[in-house]
């Protein structure tokens, strides 16, 4: 999970929060997100132990992914690739992405990681900081966000096509010399799907099934793709979940999105970094909600509609 730095707010975040051009932005009833679902497939994670790469459960944990897609997507693509990292060591990895109406023209990409940390160096116990983070928010909950997103777009068709894409390895390593973090991000940006590949916008999502969420508007998004930002916080609004949204900048984040950006491609990332157990060996179901995580998945499925 990301190196963070606190930012000041811009003067532009109120017109961004506050944007009534944006096409999906109707305040529609919400979609149906089955949060009881969710919560499910954040306990068949962590069911499965941290989910590290090299491990037993990582490779449970990307089997998990692909089988419970698959009843969903019109494809699903594994991407695997392998990654020395700067010890010599090497690291067998997966991509996982799949796709609805893949033969449209117009796409929207979400993303989000499904590895665990293999060190919980944030825990309060130093006994427990060489020990793995069990990752329930920070990994599982993204991932049952998507497969729910899935579930929801196998019953209501979305009316442009759409890429979810399950990245591994971003958390491996050490976020404050960006040395072997983003991993499967940085792959999937050097491998797109087709030459031409172009989404609309992506949004990223991390974090996001906190008991107590807090959404702020990140500070790479509102730079480099703040029609997005401006997208998803007025379809949010829209929707009646502007309390868990909130329109100000408050981090500034290394995550999944900045090699897509990079890339070209309009990505946002949409998560909660006031998070106590963040890097902890505290990171655990019950810090979970199922709330947080239907507003999420609310949000996500009406904005391709």
């Amino acid at each position: 999970m990301p190196l963070v730095r606190r930012s000041v707010a811009t003067v532009l975040l109120a017109l961004l929060a506050g944007c009534t051009a944006c096409d999906r932005s109707t305040a529609d009833t919400p979609p149906a997100f089955d949060g009881t679902a969710a919560m499910a497939r954040v306990k068949a994670q962590m069911d499965l132990g941290a989910r590290v790469p090299n491990t037993p459960a990582h490779v449970q944990g990307g089997d998990w992914i692909v089988a419970q897609l698959k009843p969903f997507a019109d494809t699903v693509i594994v991407q695997p690739f392998t990654h020395v990292t700067a010890t010599g060591d090497t690291l067998h990895l997966r991509n996982i992405l799949a796709r609805f109406k893949p033969a449209a023209a117009q796409r929207v990409l979400y993303l989000t990681h499904w590895d665990s940390r293999p060190q919980a160096e944030e825990s309060k116990d130093s006994a427990q900081r060489k020990l793995p983070t069990p990752g329930a928010n920070d990994g599982a909950s993204g991932v049952a966000l998507l497969i729910g997103v899935a579930e929801g777009l196998k019953h209501a068709p979305p009316s442009v096509g759409v890429d979810l894409l399950f990245v591994d390895g971003e958390d491996w390593g050490d976020f404050k010399t960006d040395t072997d973090v983003l991993l499967g991000s940085r792959y999937f940006a050097e491998h797109l799907p087709d030459s031409a590949y172009a989404p609309l916008f992506g949004v990223l999502f991390d974090m996001i099934g906190d008991a107590d969420l807090q959404i702020y508007q990140e500070g790479n998004s509102l730079q480099q793709a703040p029609d997005v930002v401006a997208r998803v916080w007025a379809q949010a609004k829209a929707l009646g979940h502007e309390k868990l949204f909130i329109p100000e900048n408050k981090w500034t984040v290394t995550d999944d999105h900045i090699p897509l950006l990079k890339k070209g491609l309009h990505v946002i990332d949409v998560i909660d970094l006031d998070y106590p157990y963040h890097h902890t060996r505290e990171d655990t179901i019950d810090k979970v909600s199922a709330a947080s995580l239907v507003a999420v998945g609310q949000v996500a499925l009406a904005l391709v509609r």
